[in-house]
């Protein structure tokens, strides 16, 4: 296998490639630039949301690129206001024409609670029904424009009840999965129901650049403790991740990571949770933009 391989990862009898390009806060030129990119050195998943509004240069990157759209796992998430049934199946539509395809690997529920924690709250709106939402995404699903369903930032019990509302399976959890913020609980359940575990923020936000302990462990194998970290997930049985990165060295840069397989001893001493190093890498991935 060459250094530019993407491996997958099979869940229900479905091929996802454990390593994918996320696009969070990436916009404009660099967004689609970022994709071409990627998908030039060989990606072939790629991860969006309507409320990142980068759909129509994702969708420009895919249609200037030569790469069949079959070969191609492309995710988009719904957005805070697409949670009632007409609004999941207008926006999905929506989504669709921006980003150029008559149909989407994976369409999820991007947050339970229809907005991220720390959000102000609108009096305006009630809580989301997630049953409802994900009624409405099966309904793609029996379409065809949908062909798989998933969500994000589900808990255990939240994820436990989605499985229990949607006639079709939910494919994955997107969740942050780092070395510094555990998911033990939800992976050993998703290990169980044989549901795909999508880590986003791979890096803790930055903040495995500079670990001492990543480092240590890279000189072994001659890498960077960004690609000891991104190596430690795809490593994990039932896990993918979709790391950002604009650069192409970046982008090479993060697919370099089947060519080495850290012991179960090292595997062990990465996994540190601390809620402090997370909280430190958001907040310098901040200051720093």
């Amino acid at each position: 296998m060459s250094d530019t391989d993407i491996e997958t990862v099979t869940v229900r009898g479905v091929e996802v490639p454990r390593l994918g390009l996320g696009t969070w806060r990436l916009t404009g030129d660099e967004c689609r630039e970022a994709v071409e990119t990627a998908l030039d050195l060989g990606y072939r998943h790629v991860d969006t949301a309507q409320v990142y509004r980068n759909e129509r240069q994702v969708g420009d990157a895919l249609a200037a690129s030569d790469i069949d759209r079959e070969e191609v796992f492309l995710a988009t998430k719904l957005g805070p206001q697409s949670r009632a049934c007409d609004d999941v199946l207008r926006t999905t539509e929506e989504s669709l024409a921006r980003l150029g395809t008559d149909y989407l690997d994976l369409l999820l529920v991007h947050w339970p609670n229809g907005q991220p924690p720390g959000s102000p709250p609108n009096p305006l709106s009630s809580a989301p029904d997630n049953a409802e939402t994900l009624r409405a995404m099966n309904e793609l699903v029996d379409a065809g424009t949908v062909r798989h369903i998933g969500v994000s930032n589900f808990g255990v019990d939240l994820l436990d009840e989605a499985r229990e509302a949607s006639e079709a399976p939910v494919l994955t959890d997107q969740v942050q999965y780092h070395p510094f913020w555990d998911q033990q609980e939800l992976l050993d359940y998703c290990r169980v129901h044989d549901v795909l575990l999508t880590a986003y923020s791979p890096l803790g936000h930055g903040g495995v650049l500079d670990d001492e302990v990543l480092e240590r462990i890279g000189r072994r194998y001659a890498k960077t403790p960004a690609q000891v970290a991104l190596r430690w997930l795809v490593q994990q049985k039932q896990v993918a991740t979709i790391p950002k990165a604009t650069s192409r060295e970046h982008l090479e840069a993060n697919m370099a990571v089947f060519d080495f397989e850290l012991t179960e001893a090292e595997m062990r001493e990465i996994r540190r949770p601390s809620k402090y190093e997370t909280l430190k890498g958001f907040l310098k991935a901040r200051v720093l933009g």
